[in-house]
């Protein structure tokens, strides 16, 4: 089986670590293949850079035809570009943070989500509501540490979000932390075990999740939106990417 996951942005380092935490937890027999776009912000933390990732996720779909991904894994917690993603083959696309609300959701009665920078909050809660899981959540957290600093994390910079975990868990009264980042991939294991409580990274449950599906047969419908993109000309740089 090869799950083909895309960092929507542009540190090759970041991406090294997303695809790490996806092999330790994929199964045998699964190949992980990461990418990320040629173009875009190297970090994601605010709309105008999630605009850029959406077509960087866009033009990595396209070129995904060698091998031919069985499951696709949008690893950036805003899962830009999903839809356009769907819509560009009928393999199971799964972005991590609509994975990380499932799981989080069937452990635990209400769970808080922890992220990076504040003013990203919420883009996470309009996906709780987009998602339905609205209820479920009884907060976003942001702990203000920039995503590119996630690439080498320190202990001063995991002791800010566990931190800002444990104020979560007291004062949302929640059972569970959703990591709020693919670059938290990595901390999720000491997290747990520091905190007592599920810690649920959105990367590792998509890779189970893309596995479930495929190995029960299940694909994106091509019926109605998720159809794939009518043909047309594309102008400028975007050219080469057109259906």
């Amino acid at each position: 089986m090869n799950i083909l996951i895309i960092n929507p942005n542009t540190s090759q380092p970041m991406t090294d670590s997303i695809a790490s935490a996806a092999r330790s937890v994929a199964a045998p027999g699964t190949r992980i293949v990461a990418v990320h776009p040629s173009f875009g912000p190297l970090s994601i933390e605010s709309h105008y850079d999630e605009a850029f990732a959406s077509a960087g996720v866009a033009e990595q779909m396209r070129l995904a035809t060698d091998p031919r991904p069985d499951a696709v894994v949008i690893a950036c917690f805003g899962d830009p570009g999903l839809d356009a993603a769907r819509e560009a083959t009928d393999a199971p696309v799964i972005g991590i943070a609509e994975a990380a609300f499932h799981a989080a959701a069937m452990l635990a009665t209400g769970f808080s989500v922890v992220t990076t920078m504040t003013r990203t909050c919420v883009m996470a809660e309009r996906l709780l509501q987009r998602y339905g899981f609205e209820r479920h959540c009884r907060g976003v957290h942001g702990t203000d540490v920039p995503v590119l600093a996630l690439e080498c994390c320190g202990e001063a910079t995991l002791a800010m979000i566990e931190a800002t975990a444990r104020s979560a868990l007291e004062r949302d009264g929640s059972g569970a932390i959703v990591l709020g980042c693919a670059g938290m991939a990595p901390l999720c294991a000491t997290l747990s075990q520091r905190l007592g409580v599920p810690v649920v990274d959105g990367v590792s449950v998509a890779v189970k999740f893309a596995e479930s599906l495929v190995a029960v047969g299940l694909r994106t419908s091509k019926r109605g939106d998720y159809a794939s993109p009518p043909p047309k000309t594309f102008t400028g740089w975007a050219g080469p990417l057109a259906w």
